[in-house]
């Protein structure tokens, strides 16, 4: 009785381990995939691509590019108002990407990131020899810096729901204050879930 029992449970355990494993596929990371409903990679990318493209399409930069120029670019706060949490700095990342791919602008390196450079600099000033050391007060600023939100509505009946993402970003120069383009991007998910939790 004994032996067989064991020899049982050395059947059925195995099966139950496979049974409960965790199963991982490797996916291209431009591929579409969306299984909460939620603002995901996909979104954060075709947002962004489609944001720079209208902004490159309007008329600012061609003051710049009439002049031989190409204006120098900061991205500043974009500010999560959904009812999700959102990764905005990849967002912005994507924004950031998007923009310096184009070629037709500089991009400067954002407030934390500068703080981070220059402490880096000011140790140069004492342990790098002369020849290699970075100088201060030699930093490029920024002529336009983008800004923007994103917004979310939420229509729900029972366990269906209608998640309306609007993304609204601004490009301002720095120097007047003047507001160069305004851009916005809709997205309309329509989400049927087990629960009624969104």
């Amino acid at each position: 009785m004994v032996r067989k029992l064991r020899k049982a449970v050395c059947v059925i355990l195995p099966l139950l381990i496979v049974g409960c494993s965790t199963k991982v596929a490797r996916v291209e990371s431009d591929s579409t995939m969306d299984l909460s409903g939620r603002w995901n990679d996909t979104d954060s990318r075709l947002v962004s691509e489609a944001m720079i493209k209208d902004a490159l399409d309007q008329r600012w930069i061609f003051k710049w590019e009439s002049e031989n120029k190409k204006p120098t670019v900061i991205v500043g706060k974009v500010v999560n108002k959904s009812h999700e949490h959102i990764n905005v700095e990849t967002f912005t990342k994507d924004v950031e990407r998007s923009l310096l791919n184009s070629g037709r602008v500089r991009f400067v390196a954002s407030k934390s990131e500068r703080d981070e450079i220059r402490e880096e600099r000011a140790d140069q000033q004492e342990f790098a020899s002369a020849e290699t050391r970075s100088d201060f007060g030699e930093e490029k600023g920024a002529d336009l810096m983008m800004s923007g939100s994103i917004n979310t509505i939420v229509d729900q009946e029972g366990k269906k729901a209608v998640i309306y993402y609007q993304i609204n970003m601004e490009l301002k120069e720095m120097e007047s204050n003047e507001k160069v383009w305004i851009g916005e991007k809709k997205i309309k998910k329509y989400v049927e879930r087990a629960s009624t939790k969104f």
